[in-house]
Formats: C-alpha cells, sequence, structure tokens
C-alpha cells in the first residue's frame, strides 16, 4: 500500500480479450500512441510549455491549465476533445527530444476500431455493477471480487462471450512520486502488464473485415435509413457480413434511441420472400402441379385482397406465380393448404425459431448462444384459434402476424442451396489463447427442426424458379450483372406511427453456377410506391462481393 500511494498510474489495457475478423485481421484493440499527462509538480517552465503546446496543437495557456486542473494522469484529446490524440512516429521522437517530466508517449489501447458502424453483432461493453454483484455471489469469487467498476458485456458478442473476455489482467503505466507529487527521476515511468502467456483470450469471428466495410459504406452512398443487410457463406451458413442501420456509436451507447439494437436479427414483415414458403409447402403438399394454372385478375374477391399488378396476371401458372409473384395465386394456395402444413414447412426451413449456432454447456459449462437478440419470427398469432382460410390467404402472402429476421431470409437461400438442410449461422469460429495457442473450434453444425426438413426435389424446384424470377420475373433488373444472380423480392405493407408504409426485400445469391454467398437486404418505412431499392442494392452488393474474388 505505501509503494502504490507513491504511484501516479492510468490504465493503457483493460486485459479485455479482443476480437479479431475470419483472417486474424484485429476489429478491437486499437493501439494509439497518445501523450499521457501526469499531475506531477513542479509543471515545466513555460519555454518547455511552449514547445509542448505546439507539438499538442493547443496554446500554452490552454495546456498549463489543464495541466493544473488534473488530478490522476489522463490522455491529451484531440482538438474536439473526443478522442486521445494521436501521436505519429516523429511526433513520439520530438515528444521524447523534449525531455519534459510529467508527460510520455504511450501505447493506449481503444476498444473500437471507429466511431459509428453498422456492426451491432459486437455490441458494446458498460460498467454493470449489479451484474458483477450476482457474478460475484454466484461463483464465489469473495477471495478476489471482480471490480464494480469492470465493464462487462452489455450487447452482441460482448455479451455472448463476456466470460471468455474479462478476467486478464489489466496494463498500467505510472511515475513514482515523493511525498510532494514530485516525479522520481531515477525510477522514472514504468509499466506493468500481465505476465501470463495464455490470457487476454482472442476470439477469431467469420466477419471477413473488408466486405463488412464495403457493405457499411454501400448503405451510407444509398443513404439507407432504416434496415439491415446480412451476407451469407454458402458453404457453411458462416455470417460473413451483417450491417444494421442507422449505425450505433459502441462507446455512446443511446438505449433510448435504439441504435445499439441489430435490425438484422429483429424480425420484420416479410411480404412476397415468404411466399418461397408457401411454394415449398405447396409442393411438399402435393397441394398444386408447377403448371397448375390459375386467373388472376387483379382482385382476389375476398380479405381485401388484391393482385400488385392492376388488371391481373391473367391466365398464369403456379410456377410463373412465383416469377411474377402473383399475389392471386398465392392466397388461392394458402387456403388449400392448412395452418399446420405452412408452420411446419417454416420451420423446416429455418423460419419461426431461432436459428442462430447454439450449444449445450460450451467447454463444459454453460450453453451458450452466439448471437444476442436474434428473434425466431413468428408465422400465425390467432391465440389458439385455428387460423381459417381468411387468415391463410393473408399469411400466405407474407402479411398477416408473419415475421422473419434478415438472418433468417438469408439462410432460407442458404437451405435451398444445401438441398433443404437448414444450417446454424455462425458469428464466431475459434478461441484461441494470447500465444496464439487453440483454445476451442466453434464446429459448423445444422439447426434441423424437430418436423425435419424439406426435400431436395423441392429446394432445388424453388433454386430454379429464383433463377427465372431474374430472367423473366420481377428481378429482371438484376439480368446484366456479371454474375448470373438469382433470388426473390418482396414488399411488405406495415404501419408506423400510424403512418402506411412498405418495407422492401430482396433475397438472392450468386454466382448462379457456383454459388459462393446468399443475402438478404431489408430497406424499410419507404413511402408506398417509392422505387425497390432493395433490388438495386442487392445488385450493388454482389457487383462489391464479385470484385472481392476477381
Amino acid at each position: 500500500m505505501a509503494v502504490r500511494q507513491r504511484r501516479l498510474g492510468i490504465e493503457l489495457d483493460p486485459g479485455r480479450g479482443q476480437f479479431t475478423d475470419r483472417e486474424g485481421r484485429m476489429l478491437t484493440g486499437k493501439v494509439i500512441w497518445t501523450p499521457i499527462l501526469f499531475p506531477v509538480s513542479p509543471k515545466p517552465d513555460k519555454h518547455k510549455i511552449s514547445q509542448l503546446a505546439v507539438l499538442l496543437q493547443t496554446t500554452p495557456a490552454e495546456l498549463a491549465k489543464k495541466w493544473a486542473d488534473i488530478k490522476q494522469p489522463m490522455p491529451w484529446q484531440d482538438r474536439e476533445g473526443i478522442e486521445p490524440f494521436k501521436l505519429s512516429p516523429s511526433k513520439i521522437q520530438a515528444l521524447s527530444g523534449l525531455k519534459i517530466r510529467g508527460i510520455e508517449a504511450l501505447p493506449l489501447v481503444k476498444r473500437y476500431m471507429t466511431g459509428v458502424s453498422g456492426s451491432q453483432w459486437l455490441g458494446y461493453v458498460s460498467e454493470q455493477p449489479d451484474t458483477l454483484k450476482g457474478l460475484n455471489a454466484a461463483y464465489n469469487f469473495s477471495a478476489h471480487p471482480l471490480p464494480l467498476n469492470l465493464k462487462v458485456g452489455g450487447a452482441g458478442l460482448e455479451k455472448t462471450f463476456d466470460s471468455f473476455l474479462r478476467g486478464g489482467e489489466s496494463t498500467e503505466a505510472y511515475v513514482a512520486v515523493d511525498g510532494y507529487k514530485r516525479p522520481i527521476e531515477q525510477i522514472g515511468a514504468r509499466i506493468t502488464g500481465p505476465d501470463s502467456p495464455y490470457y487476454p483470450l482472442q476470439i477469431r469471428t467469420t466477419i471477413n473485415k473488408d466486405i463488412q466495410k464495403s457493405v457499411e459504406q454501400l448503405t451510407e452512398q444509398s443513404k439507407l435509413k432504416e434496415g439491415a443487410v446480412v451476407v451469407l457463406d454458402v458453404q457453411n451458413g458462416d455470417i460473413v457480413a451483417m450491417v444494421s442501420r442507422p449505425f450505433y456509436n459502441p462507446e455512446h451507447i443511446d438505449l433510448i434511441g435504439g441504435q445499439w439494437s441489430n435490425r438484422a436479427v429483429r424480425a420484420s414483415v416479410p411480404g412476397s420472400i415468404f411466399k418461397t414458403v408457401i411454394a415449398a409447402a405447396a409442393l411438399e403438399m402435393k397441394a398444386a402441379d408447377p403448371q397448375e394454372q390459375f386467373i388472376c385478375k387483379g382482385d382476389y374477391g375476398k380479405y381485401h385482397l388484391s393482385c400488385w399488378k392492376q388488371g391481373g396476371h391473367g391466365p398464369i401458372t403456379f410456377e410463373q406465380g412465383y416469377v411474377n409473384s402473383c399475389n392471386t395465386v398465392f392466397a388461392a394456395l394458402g387456403e388449400r393448404l392448412s395452418a399446420i402444413q405452412i408452420e411446419e414447412t417454416a420451420h423446416r426451413m429455418g423460419i419461426g425459431r431461432s436459428i442462430g449456432w447454439q450449444e449445450k454447456k460450451f467447454l463444459g459449462a454453460s450453453d451458450i448462444k452466439q448471437i444476442d437478440q436474434e428473434e425466431a419470427g413468428k408465422v400465425f398469432d390467432t391465440k389458439g384459434a385455428i387460423p381459417d382460410s381468411g387468415v391463410r390467404a393473408q399469411t400466405a402472402i407474407g402479411q398477416r402476424d408473419v415475421l422473419m429476421t434478415p438472418l433468417q431470409a438469408a439462410n432460407l437461400v442458404v437451405t435451398l442451396l444445401h438441398d433443404g438442410t437448414v444450417l446454424a449461422p455462425r458469428l464466431v469460429r475459434e478461441i484461441r489463447y494470447a500465444n496464439g495457442s487453440l483454445l476451442a473450434t466453434l464446429q459448423p453444425h445444422s439447426a434441423v427442426s424437430p418436423e425435419g426438413k424439406i426435400s431436395a426435389r423441392t429446394a432445388r424446384t424453388l433454386l430454379g424458379w429464383m433463377r427465372e424470377v431474374v430472367t423473366e420475373g420481377t428481378g429482371r433488373k438484376l439480368r446484366d450483372h456479371i454474375w448470373e444472380l438469382a433470388g426473390k423480392s418482396g414488399t411488405a405493407q406495415v404501419v408506423r406511427n400510424g403512418q402506411k408504409l412498405n418495407d422492401q426485400w430482396f433475397i438472392g445469391y450468386g454466382p448462379v453456377g457456383r454459388p459462393r454467398y446468399a443475402a438478404a437486404v431489408l430497406v424499410q418505412s419507404k413511402k408506398p410506391g417509392a422505387k425497390h431499392q432493395a433490388t438495386e442494392l442487392f445488385y450493388e452488393l454482389m457487383d462489391i462481393l464479385a470484385k472481392k474474388l476477381a
């Protein structure tokens, strides 16, 4: 205690584990070399203060005032007073050359790499004393309790993997001072840190840092205000990029504003992309032949339903009804199918239930679910009543009570590409010790429903129809892409704050010959009649992915 009373220190790194992308590139833990001011006395003379002020891009008076007021060591801030002042190598050398007592150029670990972003899946850390009290009691940490000011995961991966991330020793810089807070020059600045080769741990995600950044920039350039974009690796269902709008700032969380919430795993009304589930149910239950002909007059004639095409499609087959997104065809199919047939098919395709990677007793400890905030969505909401034909007709066009997440929507495409097997999307692939050795691999696995899966034949039929959507249906705008694309568009009617709005969707994959990526785009709160921005974003997204593989 006597030694500690003669120290003035600052935490450079709290010792929390870090995240990397799939290639091992850092997603957290950015190191910034910054000048650290220590509250020592006496202060440097006016000449030294003036030299230092030039280096720190401030005035001598401002520097002297701030230095005089501090009680604890603190990093010098930039002009906006938000971020630590970044020192270039030449400025580090210049600062060292000034030989001024009470200021040191030191490496400060900044938790998050950028300010605002669409990476809500990463989450944030915050002080949660009640949580820490509970942990200390539950795990009997009385001998070495977790400090109540320790920052722990508040959402996202920071929360789901918090037990693996916390617990490392912090790194601290300090100067030894005498009773008058004068630096003891013979000792100088010292740094204490962890001496374990194993901690803190490093968690490798499935995210591709370059693609994530490019997709975020795409949503920024297109002025997307509300929505989400999800990109999956079709080989194993891994999440390559996941972007939520509006963006959030992990260092300045506004819980009331809601930007921290991940819309990619929040359930929304799907509109016509849900016709993929109805088509699968009709094929599986043999409720309709692909070439069966229907008559679309534009107005369905009951349940206040109509087709999007004024005047109707006229004579149209089941297959053409999917390709051209005919509401009349699918309302009729909804009436033919039972509620159980619709709901069970949805479950078999990963809709209406959680699909994110999870495991019981992970590493012999507690259960783990990788994806925080993930919602299951739903198909019906009848509170025990059997859905009548009107409910089923409205459900069949993706309206009424149907809800699904962009993650489920993208994974629906992966399911078709795997002959009907639902894969469990991962955000984390492995956990490593500080020295790089492997602690655990979170192996890919499926998320098959208790009801089973749809047949490979049905899955392949629907993939063929998705291709026709692009070649001759509602997705013809995608025909001239450098990749051959396939997909399905959707427009859902919603009411927000008393206003009638549309949510636009597009799901699909590319290239058709050798599929690499599946994606879902959700654009929310568009005025009725607005151009279909989701289709345009899907085109540009696939452009980004094609160039990454070129």
